[in-house]
C-alpha cells in the first residue's frame, strides 16, 4: 500500500513501500518421494533473511527451498522415507535417529 489511500495520495509520511523485489516461491511441502534433484544454485532472497536453493529434479522440475548449512551446488537432494540423513533431505521425523540436527 506504500501508506497512500484510495485515491493515490500519501497519508503518512517517510514511509515508502520499499524496493521492488521478485517473490520466489519455496517447496515447503517437499512432497517429490523418492526422486532425486541437483543443487543447481544457492542464491539470495530479499524476501527472507535465508539462502534458498533451486533443485534441478531429475524428472526436468525445478523448485527453490531453503537452503540449509553445508548445502553446495552440485549436492544431491531427496525427499521420503527412504532418503539418507544428509543436510538438504527431507524425511519423516520416525525416520531420524534421536541426537540428528534438524533443519
Amino acid at each position: 500500500s506504500g501508506c497512500r489511500n484510495n485515491r493515490g495520495r500519501i497519508t503518512s509520511r517517510r514511509r515508502g513501500g520499499g524496493h521492488k523485489r521478485f517473490y520466489r516461491k519455496l517447496d515447503f511441502k517437499r512432497d517429490k518421494s523418492g526422486v532425486p534433484a541437483t543443487v543447481h544454485s544457492v542464491e539470495y532472497d530479499p524476501n527472507r533473511s535465508a539462502r534458498i536453493a533451486l533443485l534441478n529434479y531429475v524428472d526436468g522440475e525445478k523448485r527453490y527451498i531453503l537452503a540449509p548449512i553445508g548445502l553446495r551446488v552440485g549436492s544431491r537432494v531427496e525427499s521420503g522415507p527412504s532418503a539418507d540423513i544428509r543436510p538438504g533431505n527431507a524425511l519423516p521425523l520416525d525416520n531420524i535417529p534421536l541426537g540428528s540436527i534438524v533443519h
